[in-house]
């Protein structure tokens, strides 16, 4: 379909706005299908009241303890889930005294605190804050913490695949090779040694008299993996702000995971927009865990802390956060997006630790309540 155009707009969208005007991107297929951009007289967030089934949250995960972070054979504690992804956290002290084995789908975890060893098949893998670890489906594994871990944990029914790069290269964002890999670590003690395999999130054990992890080597291009922040290179523009999805990380059938790492905001145009642009992203929920740093987009929201856009309603910058951009030319954010495309539920655990308050967070910013 042909671009339209009518009234008062920019000429290039996130840049040189009309005055008095705020910016919303109304698209399809998270950033990647077709779109419009609207140019209102107030931000589509600044609604002073909103009740129904959909609504912005912001949960402070700090405060949710999962079952293993009292009983070491526990398991994580549920966030959200829909059919294709389910969110946990871990708050795991001690060694898991069994070792899990998840027929369900690919693993994610995320490490925001702690450090320790992952045992897996293939050999352990060290790993310290900042630190993705993807776990194939069926590889049995287990957590060695060195000190008390925060886990964001990401389980998808499909198989964890570096993004498509297109026009930047397999190189962009990060080079594949800095990804860890284990080497086997065999081992050869008797016993019991107990396996759990996760399956329709019920467990079956099974019991083994020798150590599980027995493996003396491997070849194939099916492995776990370990990436670091550290190592990710956000793909910036001097003069142009540039939508989520180029944070793409790791795809997933019906998610993707980004990372929002440090960067240089777009100072190469004084009419350039400096924090995210006002979006409704009809067709995906949008999850940010926030790890460090200074989350410039809003106030209020720290590490440990998650929100939760869900589609078809609004969302964008803070009324302060967009004075502040205008001088900021940096940002030190550390951040992970799951953005799903088809609608999360919130456990009751989550929503025992919701931020009061968050939904009209817009409105109060600008003195509307």
């Amino acid at each position: 379909m042909i671009p339209l155009s009518r009234g008062r707009v920019s000429k290039q969208a996130h840049v040189d706005l009309p005055d008095g005007t705020y910016e919303e991107e109304h698209g399809r297929e998270a950033f990647e299908g077709r779109a419009a951009h609207l140019y209102r007289s107030h931000p589509p967030t600044a609604w002073v009241r909103i009740d129904g089934p959909l609504k912005p949250r912001a949960f402070d995960l700090s405060a949710l303890k999962p079952p293993d972070a009292t009983d070491a054979a526990a398991a994580w504690g549920l966030v959200a889930r829909n059919d294709d992804v389910a969110l946990y956290v871990s708050r795991r002290a001690d060694e898991m005294p069994y070792f899990l084995r998840d027929a369900d789908g690919d693993l994610c975890y995320f490490v925001h605190r702690g450090a320790g060893v992952m045992e897996t098949d293939y050999g352990p893998l060290t790993f310290s804050p900042g630190d993705y670890l993807i776990v194939p489906k069926g590889t049995t594994h287990r957590f060695v913490p060195a000190e008390e871990l925060f886990l964001f944990v990401i389980e998808g029914t499909g198989e964890y695949r570096l993004p498509d790069r297109g026009m930047l290269g397999r190189h962009a964002q990060f080079d594949p090779g800095v990804l860890g890999v284990p080497e086997p670590d065999p081992h050869d003690e008797k016993g019991e040694f107990e396996v759990r395999v996760k399956r329709d999130q019920s467990y079956t054990t099974l019991v083994y008299p020798h150590h599980p992890l027995d493996v003396v080597g491997w070849q194939g291009d099916l492995c776990p993996v370990r990436l670091n922040v550290r190592d990710f290179r956000p793909v910036v523009s001097p003069r142009y702000h540039l939508p989520p999805s180029v944070h793409c990380t790791w795809a997933n059938e019906g998610f993707a995971v980004c990372t929002f790492a440090p960067r240089p905001t777009e100072t190469g145009d004084p009419g350039a927009l400096r924090v995210p642009f006002f979006h409704s992203n009809i067709d995906n929920d949008e999850v940010i865990f926030y790890h460090d740093g200074q989350f410039f987009s809003r106030a209020g929201i720290g590490p440990g802390m998650m929100t939760l856009h869900p589609q078809g309603l609004h969302h964008g910058p803070q009324q302060a956060a967009i004075e502040a951009s205008k001088t900021k030319e940096y940002t030190d954010e550390v951040a992970v997006m799951v953005e799903t495309a088809h609608p999360l539920d919130v456990s009751a655990e989550a929503l025992a630790v919701s931020i009061e308050g968050y939904e009209t967070s817009w409105a109060r910013g600008m003195g509307l309540i």
